[in-house]
Protein backbone atom coordinates (compact mmCIF):
# COMPACT_ATOMS: atom_id res chain seq x y z
CA UNK A 1 0.00 0.00 0.00
CA UNK A 2 1.67 3.37 -0.84
CA UNK A 3 0.80 6.75 -0.43
CA UNK A 4 -0.26 7.60 -4.22
CA UNK A 5 -3.05 4.91 -3.82
CA UNK A 6 -4.56 6.11 -0.31
CA UNK A 7 -7.64 7.99 -0.63
CA UNK A 8 -7.78 11.85 -0.73
CA UNK A 9 -10.13 11.51 2.48
CA UNK A 10 -7.61 10.65 3.93
CA UNK A 11 -5.90 13.07 6.03
CA UNK A 12 -2.54 12.92 6.73
CA UNK A 13 -2.73 11.99 10.27
CA UNK A 14 -4.60 9.64 9.35
CA UNK A 15 -1.90 8.02 7.16
CA UNK A 16 0.65 8.14 9.73
CA UNK A 17 -1.53 6.43 12.18
CA UNK A 18 -2.02 3.71 10.10
CA UNK A 19 1.60 3.53 9.05
CA UNK A 20 2.69 3.78 12.91
CA UNK A 21 -0.25 0.41 13.30
CA UNK A 22 1.03 -1.21 9.83
CA UNK A 23 4.26 -0.28 9.16
CA UNK A 24 4.86 -3.42 7.16
CA UNK A 25 2.01 -2.66 4.30
CA UNK A 26 3.50 0.99 3.42
CA UNK A 27 6.99 -1.11 2.31
CA UNK A 28 10.57 -2.07 3.87
CA UNK A 29 11.37 0.94 6.01
CA UNK A 30 15.38 2.31 5.41
CA UNK A 31 16.79 0.08 7.87
CA UNK A 32 14.99 -3.06 6.08
CA UNK A 33 16.24 -1.99 2.62
CA UNK A 34 19.55 -1.39 4.04
CA UNK A 35 20.07 -4.98 5.29
CA UNK A 36 18.86 -6.43 2.45
CA UNK A 37 21.39 -5.11 0.34
CA UNK A 38 24.35 -5.57 3.11
CA UNK A 39 23.01 -9.62 3.22
CA UNK A 40 22.92 -9.23 -1.01
CA UNK A 41 26.36 -8.17 -1.23
CA UNK A 42 27.46 -10.50 1.73
CA UNK A 43 25.98 -13.41 -0.31
CA UNK A 44 27.78 -12.21 -3.74
CA UNK A 45 31.32 -11.52 -1.55
CA UNK A 46 30.82 -15.19 -0.45
CA UNK A 47 29.44 -16.46 -4.37
CA UNK A 48 32.90 -14.77 -5.65
CA UNK A 49 35.26 -16.20 -2.74
CA UNK A 50 33.87 -19.58 -3.30
CA UNK A 51 34.24 -19.58 -7.36
CA UNK A 52 37.72 -18.09 -6.78
CA UNK A 53 38.53 -21.25 -4.17
CA UNK A 54 37.35 -23.72 -6.57
CA UNK A 55 38.93 -22.38 -9.52
CA UNK A 56 35.68 -21.81 -11.35
CA UNK A 57 36.22 -20.41 -14.41
CA UNK A 58 34.42 -19.78 -18.10
CA UNK A 59 37.25 -21.46 -19.63
CA UNK A 60 37.63 -24.40 -17.18
CA UNK A 61 33.63 -24.92 -17.69
CA UNK A 62 33.79 -24.73 -21.23
CA UNK A 63 36.71 -27.49 -21.70
CA UNK A 64 34.99 -29.55 -18.81
CA UNK A 65 32.01 -29.28 -21.35
CA UNK A 66 33.67 -29.99 -24.11
CA UNK A 67 35.14 -33.09 -22.85
CA UNK A 68 31.74 -34.33 -21.75
CA UNK A 69 30.29 -33.66 -25.31
CA UNK A 70 33.43 -36.13 -26.48
CA UNK A 71 32.48 -38.99 -23.91
CA UNK A 72 29.10 -38.67 -24.50
CA UNK A 73 29.48 -39.23 -28.68
CA UNK A 74 31.85 -42.44 -27.64
CA UNK A 75 29.33 -44.20 -25.52
CA UNK A 76 26.74 -44.31 -28.75
CA UNK A 77 25.79 -46.49 -29.54
CA UNK A 78 25.92 -48.38 -26.76
CA UNK A 79 27.45 -52.10 -26.43
CA UNK A 80 28.00 -54.97 -23.77
CA UNK A 81 31.06 -55.80 -24.81
CA UNK A 82 32.74 -58.91 -24.59
CA UNK A 83 32.52 -59.95 -21.09
CA UNK A 84 28.96 -59.26 -20.76
CA UNK A 85 28.51 -61.99 -18.39
CA UNK A 86 30.53 -60.20 -16.13
CA UNK A 87 28.12 -57.29 -16.28
CA UNK A 88 25.19 -58.97 -15.78
CA UNK A 89 27.11 -61.51 -12.68
CA UNK A 90 27.58 -57.50 -11.82
CA UNK A 91 24.31 -56.42 -11.28
CA UNK A 92 23.06 -59.41 -9.84
CA UNK A 93 25.45 -58.79 -6.97
CA UNK A 94 24.64 -55.19 -6.72
CA UNK A 95 20.64 -56.17 -6.63
CA UNK A 96 21.63 -58.92 -4.02
CA UNK A 97 23.62 -56.40 -2.02
CA UNK A 98 20.86 -54.09 -2.04
CA UNK A 99 18.44 -56.74 -1.41
CA UNK A 100 20.11 -58.16 1.62
CA UNK A 101 21.37 -55.30 3.37
CA UNK A 102 17.93 -53.13 2.99
CA UNK A 103 16.27 -56.54 4.47
CA UNK A 104 18.65 -56.37 7.80
CA UNK A 105 18.50 -52.85 7.90
CA UNK A 106 14.88 -53.10 8.08
CA UNK A 107 14.29 -55.87 10.48
CA UNK A 108 16.53 -54.09 13.06
CA UNK A 109 15.42 -51.01 12.93
CA UNK A 110 12.04 -51.86 14.15
CA UNK A 111 12.64 -52.50 17.30
CA UNK A 112 15.46 -49.12 17.55
CA UNK A 113 12.47 -47.15 16.39
CA UNK A 114 10.68 -48.01 19.25
CA UNK A 115 12.98 -47.99 21.40
CA UNK A 116 13.62 -44.41 20.02
CA UNK A 117 10.06 -43.33 20.21
CA UNK A 118 8.70 -40.58 22.72
CA UNK A 119 5.60 -42.11 23.34
CA UNK A 120 7.12 -45.81 23.74
CA UNK A 121 10.09 -44.99 25.83
CA UNK A 122 9.63 -42.91 28.44
CA UNK A 123 13.54 -42.47 29.76
CA UNK A 124 14.57 -39.31 28.36
CA UNK A 125 18.45 -40.26 28.77
CA UNK A 126 17.76 -43.89 26.75
CA UNK A 127 15.86 -42.58 23.87
CA UNK A 128 18.28 -39.55 23.75
CA UNK A 129 20.98 -41.32 23.82
CA UNK A 130 19.88 -43.38 20.99
CA UNK A 131 18.74 -40.68 19.19
CA UNK A 132 22.40 -39.42 19.06
CA UNK A 133 24.23 -42.54 17.82
CA UNK A 134 21.57 -43.11 15.26
CA UNK A 135 22.82 -39.56 14.04
CA UNK A 136 26.25 -40.19 14.46
CA UNK A 137 26.01 -43.10 11.89
CA UNK A 138 24.32 -41.22 9.46
CA UNK A 139 27.17 -38.50 9.78
CA UNK A 140 29.52 -41.13 7.77
CA UNK A 141 28.40 -42.21 4.17
CA UNK A 142 28.04 -45.01 2.79
CA UNK A 143 31.48 -44.75 1.14
CA UNK A 144 33.33 -44.30 4.36
CA UNK A 145 31.36 -47.50 6.06
CA UNK A 146 32.03 -49.47 2.91
CA UNK A 147 36.21 -48.68 3.21
CA UNK A 148 36.11 -49.33 6.60
CA UNK A 149 33.78 -52.71 5.58
CA UNK A 150 36.66 -53.65 2.67
CA UNK A 151 39.53 -52.78 5.17
CA UNK A 152 38.12 -55.40 7.87
CA UNK A 153 36.07 -58.36 6.06
CA UNK A 154 38.13 -57.84 2.65
CA UNK A 155 36.92 -57.01 -1.13
CA UNK A 156 33.67 -58.55 -2.19
CA UNK A 157 30.32 -58.10 -2.01
CA UNK A 158 29.73 -58.93 1.91
CA UNK A 159 31.98 -55.70 2.87
CA UNK A 160 28.91 -53.66 0.41
CA UNK A 161 26.47 -55.21 2.22
CA UNK A 162 27.29 -54.34 5.96
CA UNK A 163 27.89 -50.94 4.71
CA UNK A 164 24.23 -50.47 3.25
CA UNK A 165 22.99 -52.20 6.46
CA UNK A 166 25.05 -49.66 9.03
CA UNK A 167 24.25 -46.78 6.82
CA UNK A 168 20.48 -47.40 6.48
CA UNK A 169 19.79 -48.85 9.98
CA UNK A 170 20.53 -45.61 11.65
CA UNK A 171 17.99 -43.81 8.91
CA UNK A 172 15.42 -46.10 9.14
CA UNK A 173 15.44 -46.64 13.03
CA UNK A 174 15.14 -42.82 12.78
CA UNK A 175 12.30 -42.39 10.13
CA UNK A 176 10.37 -45.67 12.09
CA UNK A 177 10.77 -43.67 15.47
CA UNK A 178 9.26 -40.71 14.24
CA UNK A 179 6.62 -42.57 12.46
CA UNK A 180 5.51 -44.54 15.60
CA UNK A 181 5.60 -41.00 17.42
CA UNK A 182 2.76 -39.41 15.15
CA UNK A 183 0.66 -42.87 15.51
CA UNK A 184 -2.65 -42.29 17.06
CA UNK A 185 -3.03 -43.22 20.85
CA UNK A 186 -6.62 -43.59 20.71
CA UNK A 187 -6.28 -47.32 19.46
CA UNK A 188 -3.33 -48.28 21.43
CA UNK A 189 -5.47 -46.52 24.79
CA UNK A 190 -8.88 -48.97 23.39
CA UNK A 191 -6.19 -51.88 23.41
CA UNK A 192 -4.83 -50.93 26.65
CA UNK A 193 -8.84 -50.64 28.15
CA UNK A 194 -9.71 -53.81 26.90
CA UNK A 195 -6.82 -55.35 29.90
CA UNK A 196 -3.96 -55.98 27.68
CA UNK A 197 -0.39 -55.73 28.78
CA UNK A 198 1.14 -52.71 26.85
CA UNK A 199 3.60 -54.94 24.79
CA UNK A 200 -0.08 -56.12 23.50
CA UNK A 201 -1.16 -52.67 23.02
CA UNK A 202 1.87 -51.59 20.88
CA UNK A 203 1.60 -54.53 18.95
CA UNK A 204 -1.57 -54.23 18.14
CA UNK A 205 -2.21 -50.51 18.70
CA UNK A 206 0.75 -49.05 17.06
CA UNK A 207 2.43 -51.39 14.88
CA UNK A 208 -0.28 -51.71 12.42
CA UNK A 209 -0.52 -48.28 11.74
CA UNK A 210 2.88 -47.60 11.00
CA UNK A 211 3.49 -51.21 9.70
CA UNK A 212 2.35 -49.39 5.93
CA UNK A 213 4.96 -46.76 6.56
CA UNK A 214 7.99 -48.32 7.44
CA UNK A 215 6.92 -51.03 4.38
CA UNK A 216 7.16 -48.11 1.88
CA UNK A 217 10.19 -46.55 3.67
CA UNK A 218 11.85 -50.00 3.23
CA UNK A 219 11.06 -50.46 -0.43
CA UNK A 220 12.25 -47.09 -1.32
CA UNK A 221 15.37 -47.45 0.32
CA UNK A 222 16.11 -50.84 -1.73
CA UNK A 223 15.62 -49.09 -4.98
CA UNK A 224 18.34 -46.57 -3.62
CA UNK A 225 20.37 -48.91 -2.21
CA UNK A 226 20.21 -50.59 -5.78
CA UNK A 227 21.97 -47.35 -6.90
CA UNK A 228 24.11 -47.23 -4.08
CA UNK A 229 25.23 -50.40 -4.33
CA UNK A 230 26.84 -49.82 -7.94
CA UNK A 231 29.36 -47.10 -6.39
CA UNK A 232 30.41 -49.28 -3.56
CA UNK A 233 32.09 -51.65 -5.96
CA UNK A 234 34.06 -48.75 -6.76
CA UNK A 235 36.03 -48.81 -3.58
CA UNK A 236 36.23 -52.62 -3.81
CA UNK A 237 32.89 -53.29 -2.45
CA UNK A 238 31.87 -55.84 -5.17
CA UNK A 239 28.64 -55.20 -7.32
CA UNK A 240 28.23 -53.67 -10.94
CA UNK A 241 30.26 -50.81 -9.70
CA UNK A 242 33.62 -52.75 -10.03
CA UNK A 243 32.32 -53.65 -13.87
CA UNK A 244 31.97 -49.30 -14.46
CA UNK A 245 35.26 -48.80 -12.52
CA UNK A 246 37.21 -51.04 -15.13
CA UNK A 247 35.78 -49.85 -18.46
CA UNK A 248 35.98 -46.15 -17.75
CA UNK A 249 39.99 -46.71 -16.82
CA UNK A 250 40.58 -48.77 -20.76
CA UNK A 251 38.08 -45.85 -21.98
CA UNK A 252 35.39 -48.83 -23.14
CA UNK A 253 32.47 -45.80 -22.80
CA UNK A 254 29.82 -47.86 -24.87
CA UNK A 255 29.98 -50.12 -22.60
CA UNK A 256 29.68 -47.65 -19.57
CA UNK A 257 26.59 -46.66 -21.44
CA UNK A 258 25.42 -49.67 -21.45
CA UNK A 259 25.83 -50.18 -17.85
CA UNK A 260 24.32 -47.40 -16.94
CA UNK A 261 21.19 -48.05 -19.49
CA UNK A 262 21.30 -51.86 -17.92
CA UNK A 263 21.18 -50.26 -14.36
CA UNK A 264 18.30 -47.81 -15.32
CA UNK A 265 16.08 -50.17 -16.20
CA UNK A 266 16.91 -52.13 -13.39
CA UNK A 267 15.93 -49.46 -11.11
CA UNK A 268 12.50 -48.86 -13.13
CA UNK A 269 12.23 -52.57 -12.66
CA UNK A 270 12.05 -52.52 -9.18
CA UNK A 271 10.16 -49.31 -8.55
CA UNK A 272 7.51 -50.57 -10.35
CA UNK A 273 7.63 -53.84 -8.61
CA UNK A 274 7.73 -52.07 -5.42
CA UNK A 275 5.26 -50.10 -5.93
CA UNK A 276 2.55 -52.89 -6.89
CA UNK A 277 4.03 -54.79 -3.62
CA UNK A 278 3.34 -51.80 -1.53
CA UNK A 279 -0.50 -51.27 -2.54
CA UNK A 280 -0.95 -55.04 -2.48
CA UNK A 281 -0.24 -55.31 0.58
CA UNK A 282 -1.43 -52.07 2.26
CA UNK A 283 -4.79 -52.28 0.34
CA UNK A 284 -5.14 -56.08 2.00
CA UNK A 285 -4.55 -54.81 5.13
CA UNK A 286 -7.02 -51.81 4.64
CA UNK A 287 -9.90 -54.40 3.35
CA UNK A 288 -9.25 -56.38 6.47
Amino acid sequence: MSEANVPRSMSEASVARWRAALPGAFGPSPRQRAARLAGGAVFLAWLAWAFWLFDITPARLWNGLSGLFTIIRLMIPPSPGELWGDILKGLAESVAMAFLGTVLAATFAVPLGFLGARNIVTTTLLRFSLRRVFDGMRGVDQLIWALAFVRAVGLGPLAGVLALFVSDLATLSKLYAEAIENADRRQAEGVTAAGASRSLAIRFGILPQVLPVMLAQALYFFESNTRSASILGVVGAGGIGLQIAERIKVRHWDEVAFIILLMVVTVAVIDWLGGKLRRRLIGERARA
